[in-house]
């Protein structure tokens, strides 16, 4: 048996940037940090011809091309695994929350699969792997940042070039900053889940418009100020430069927010917030907020009120910590 785990990421700057239709036309930037939320992957050889997939659902197969779970199988076809397989997936958070946990599955399912046939998948092999399982051979509209900010761990900025290779350049905060800068965050679900397909297929399409090129490109560049201020501690200014992505993200699709969304941020930034943005495509998941520490707690309580009238019965606070560590192998008995 083996059983990989790949951490779930938050993603502060330049999202959207690392779409090929836009790096490589212009470099993409990215600065994200892998968090204490993990999507687990376990794999294990059965004597049974039938190939057993358990994940929201359980599905049992006679032949991996059966599978509705596209990621399991379009890997299983690729290794040219067609029996005699139980793979099962469990995360500390569900799916379609804007942290990136369809990638870190599929990075966690690279890292076990290579394990499985006796070899060592390194975190560069393991985000490439799972960027090409998605994009290629899947089809998602998605970009490169979640599989390598799964697969590196840390905090780092990620740098996507025309050739379609990736610079990495980790942010080292010291203990105390990176501390304080995390009790300075706020991660707020907002009890809606969705699918990010849909806004980056628009965003993609209005890649080739000038102006939202130009936003992207605003975007990208604002990558390097927001980590000189981190590195000096400026959590205001740090809030201040979310704010501004946001509102520039928030020009790129029309389903990047809602009515709903829009009151909960209000909301914050009225209770005391510097800035704040919404994770992954947007249209839902989580809110992630800079806010003095002092002003979370009645922050939070505004938030879960202003949910209720907004019908979001599960929205609520996730508590989190940053990570160093990457993909990696928690159990591995062929060893």
């Amino acid at each position: 048996m083996i059983i990989a785990r790949a951490p779930l990421r938050i993603s502060f700057v330049g999202g959207g940037t690392d779409l090929a239709d836009f790096y490589t036309k212009n470099p993409g930037k990215v600065l994200s940090a892998a968090i204490n939320k993990y999507v687990y992957v376990t794999v294990a050889r059965t004597p049974f011809k039938q190939i057993s997939v358990r994940y929201s659902i359980g599905e049992i197969v006679k032949h991996p091309s059966e599978l509705k779970n596209d990621r399991v199988r379009e890997a299983l076809l690729d290794a040219n695994i067609t029996e005699g397989i139980e793979i099962s997936t469990f995360s500390h958070l569900p799916g379609q929350t804007g942290l990136g946990s369809s990638s870190a599955f599929s990075v966690a399912l690279v890292k076990a699969l290579t394990a499985l046939a006796g070899n060592h998948a390194s975190a560069e092999v393991c985000a490439e792997g799972a960027c090409w399982l998605e994009i290629e051979r899947v089809g998602d509209p998605i970009g490169k940042q979640d599989q390598y900010a799964s697969a590196f761990g840390g905090m780092n900025v990620f740098e996507f070039q025309s050739d379609h290779s990736v610079r990495i350049e980790p942010v080292h905060l010291d203990f105390k900053r990176r501390l304080d800068f995390e009790n300075h965050l706020l991660l707020f679900f907002t009890g809606v889940t969705r699918k990010a397909s849909s806004v980056l297929t628009e965003q993609r399409k209005n890649i080739s418009d000038s102006a939202h090129f130009d936003t992207l490109k605003a975007m990208a560049d604002s990558v390097d100020p927001f980590k000189q201020v981190l590195m000096e501690g400026n959590f205001k200014k740090a809030g201040e430069l979310l704010h501004e992505g946001w509102q520039r993200k928030r020009t790129l699709a029309s389903g990047v927010s809602n009515p709903s969304l829009d009151a909960l941020y209000k909301t914050a930034l009225g209770e005391g917030a510097w800035g704040g943005k919404v994770l992954g495509a947007g249209g839902g998941g989580c809110l992630l907020f800079v806010a003095p520490p002092e002003r979370h707690e009645r922050i939070n309580h505004s938030l879960r009120v202003t949910a209720t009238k907004h019908a979001l019965h599960d929205a609520s606070v996730i508590p989190f910590s940053f990570v160093h560590s990457g993909v990696e192998l928690v159990v591995n008995t062929k060893e």
